[in-house]
């Protein structure tokens, strides 16, 4: 990507790694990390013609979620991957269904 001087990275997490939530407390530390890592990737790569974002999914996806959980398809949450592919425009996102 650097050779080329384009190129996209997109990184996905529990919305956990943002607003942690107890049941995921061991997981939320890692995704945590990632977040902050490709943040930092994001501000790095800035004018390189490489884009990294961070999109963290806060709700399950498919069926059979913890009771309480929202749920989404995976073809619902699609389309903010598109949009940020397309835009190039956002270190991060959210979907919460």
């Amino acid at each position: 990507m650097r050779e080329a001087g384009v190129g996209t990275l997109l990184f996905t997490t529990g919305g956990g790694s943002i607003h942690p939530v107890p049941m995921f407390g061991n997981v939320n530390a890692a995704a945590g990390a990632l977040r902050n890592w490709v943040l930092n990737l994001h501000s790095e790569l800035a004018g390189s013609g490489i884009y990294a974002a961070h999109i963290a999914i806060n709700t399950w996806l498919g069926e059979g979620g913890p009771e309480g959980i929202p749920s989404a398809s995976p073809e619902q949450v699609a389309p903010l991957y598109w949009d940020l592919y397309e835009r190039r425009d956002q270190a991060e996102a959210v979907f919460n269904g």
